[in-house]
C-alpha cells in the first residue's frame, strides 16, 4: 500500500525511462548527441521535473498539462530518431510503450486534478 508521502507511480516510471533514455542518446553518433539528443534529453528532464513539482504542489493542473504536452513532443522527436536509425526498432517499440503508458496516468492524473481543483474554486452554494 502506497503511503501519502510515496512519489506517485507515472513519476517513479518516468525516472526510469529517462535514465534509459539518457543512455540510448549516449550512443548516438557525436553529431547527432549534441544536436537531437539534447532535443530528446531536455525534453524528458523538462517532464521530469514537472511531475516532480506536480507530486507536491497543490495547484497541479497547470503542471500536468504541460508535461501532457511535453510527452507529445517527446513521442514525435523518438518518432524520427527511429526514422534517422537513432534508434533501433526495438528501442523505438520499448519507447512508445513508455511513453505511452506514461502519457495515459498523466493524462488521467490531470484529469482528477483539474477535476478537483475546479470543484474547490467553485463559489459555495447558499440555500435560499
Amino acid at each position: 500500500m502506497a503511503k501519502p508521502t510515496d512519489p506517485p507511480v507515472v513519476l517513479i516510471k518516468w525516472y526510469d525511462f529517462t535514465k534509459w533514455l539518457l543512455d540510448r542518446v549516449d550512443g548516438f553518433p557525436k553529431n547527432q548527441r549534441f544536436i537531437f539528443g539534447q532535443r530528446l534529453t531536455d525534453h524528458a528532464l523538462d517532464i521530469l521535473e514537472l511531475l516532480v513539482e506536480a507530486a507536491y504542489s497543490r495547484r497541479k493542473s497547470d503542471l500536468l498539462a504541460t508535461a501532457n504536452r511535453k510527452i507529445e513532443m517527446l513521442r514525435w522527436l523518438l518518432r524520427l530518431a527511429q526514422e534517422r536509425n537513432l534508434l533501433s526498432g526495438k528501442q523505438y517499440e520499448f519507447s512508445c510503450r513508455g511513453v505511452t503508458e506514461c502519457g495515459r496516468m498523466v493524462g488521467g492524473w490531470w484529469k482528477q486534478s483539474s477535476s478537483k481543483e475546479s470543484v474547490g474554486d467553485a463559489p459555495p452554494q447558499t440555500s435560499v
